[in-house]
């Protein structure tokens, strides 16, 4: 109910704060609407559920200072890079180019490639609106790019072309080659033989879209956040956690944490995810597939590691879920933990949710997303 207030209001509010004269005061308008969506149910608050706390080194010691925060953040790192798999060096200094270009009324819609693996183009949509100056952008990512500009015929899945009108520049990523073969994923070096696990190979490339990205000439690039749905959410969620250079990000409903009861929706352990193995593959899409993993996935879970370590590396940067039906209000009994490493650095309202029953996202919790954006993206908050 409270969701639904708030988003429902907020539909009103961008008409309201049109008329405002003063930025800072949209901008305040905005802190304060979001505000209550960082404030977990009274029934889920200082609630850490089983979750082994980030505040603790692996030898059990205490984090007690943001001295300690710095090893402890690298400690976690290293673990997860020798579980996943460590990246090859990121792709400095490259420049998209140009496929064909759509001029509109308030943006223009180019078609670019960049790298996004040492030996792999790809393709994507970037949306540049008619505004003078350096503006925030925003990567969205998903099975493919056209879904996020309004050329997927998916409803509120529009995610670049909403931001865009807003005045986001937005780059419109997706892995199209892998999801017609239904191999989903990308695979470094290849698919028949991978060093990385593929979420942690897809948050490299979204690594390397940020350094094109912050290399166009229009884009802040102290001012990029990333967002994506479902698979997208995962791939979201993974790159923002493991490159510290996006500023904010949302995560729609990607399964915040690891949960076999789940199903089909929060399956890390496909070999797409965490699982991987060479090809051929057995027993994918299968609910009961956890019990058969490989890859990465069954060691994470033997040794007790779960996704709230990697939410810990967003610290101090902000992030909301937007919550459906794989991520409801009890999650927070895991987001608690990036609320904890917060509080220890000296930041507060830095951890979000909003929550629907359904794993669709909605206009309601799109206009949540837009907002979050907007405030975090903005000049006088992004970097305080």
């Amino acid at each position: 109910m409270r969701d639904m207030k708030f988003l429902s209001g907020i539909l009103l509010l961008g008409a309201l704060l049109t008329g405002c004269r003063d930025a800072r005061d949209r901008t305040a308008e905005l802190g304060r609407e979001l505000r209550p969506f960082t404030e977990p149910p009274e029934i889920y608050r200082e609630e850490y559920g089983t979750y082994r706390s980030p505040l603790l080194f692996y030898n059990g010691d205490s984090v007690r200072t943001a001295a300690d925060w710095v090893r402890r953040r690298a400690e976690i790192r290293t673990r997860w890079d020798s579980l996943l798999g460590a990246w090859p060096p990121v792709i400095a200094g490259q420049r998209f180019e140009y496929a064909d270009t759509l001029p509109g009324e308030d943006f223009d819609r180019y078609r670019v490639r960049f790298r996004w693996l040492p030996s792999e183009t790809t393709e994507g949509y970037l949306l540049v609106p008619h505004r003078k100056g350096r503006k925030p952008a925003v990567i969205t990512l998903f099975y493919e790019p056209e879904t996020a500009v309004g050329l997927g015929g998916k409803p509120n899945r529009d995610f670049a072309l909403r931001l865009a009108e807003r005045g986001f520049v937005a780059l419109s990523l997706g892995t199209t080659q892998t999801t017609r073969t239904k191999t989903y994923s990308l695979y470094y070096p290849s698919v028949d033989s991978a060093t990385l696990q593929p979420l942690s190979a897809l948050a490299y490339a979204a690594a390397n879209a940020w350094e094109a990205l912050a290399g166009f000439p229009e884009v802040d690039s102290t001012r990029i956040g990333v967002m994506g749905h479902s698979y997208g959410g995962k791939w979201a969620m993974f790159a923002s956690c493991l490159w510290e250079k996006f500023a904010c990000a949302v995560w729609g409903d990607p399964g915040v944490v690891f949960d076999e009861t789940k199903g089909g929706y929060v399956n890390y352990w496909e070999p797409w995810y965490l699982g991987y193995y060479p090809p051929p593959w057995e027993h994918t899409w299968d609910e009961q597939g956890a019990v058969k993993a490989r890859g990465a996935y069954p060691s994470l879970r033997r040794d007790g590691h779960d996704l709230h370590e990697l939410h810990a590396l967003m610290a101090p940067r902000p992030f909301l879920v937007s919550g459906g039906c794989s991520d409801g209000s009890e999650r927070w009994t895991a987001l608690n933990h990036a609320v904890a490493v917060n509080r220890l650095l000296g930041y507060e309202g830095r951890v979000a949710m909003t929550n629907r029953p359904l794993h669709d996202p909605d206009s309601l919790s799109n206009a949540l997303a837009y907002a979050f954006f907007e405030f975090w993206l903005h000049p006088e908050t992004v970097n305080r």
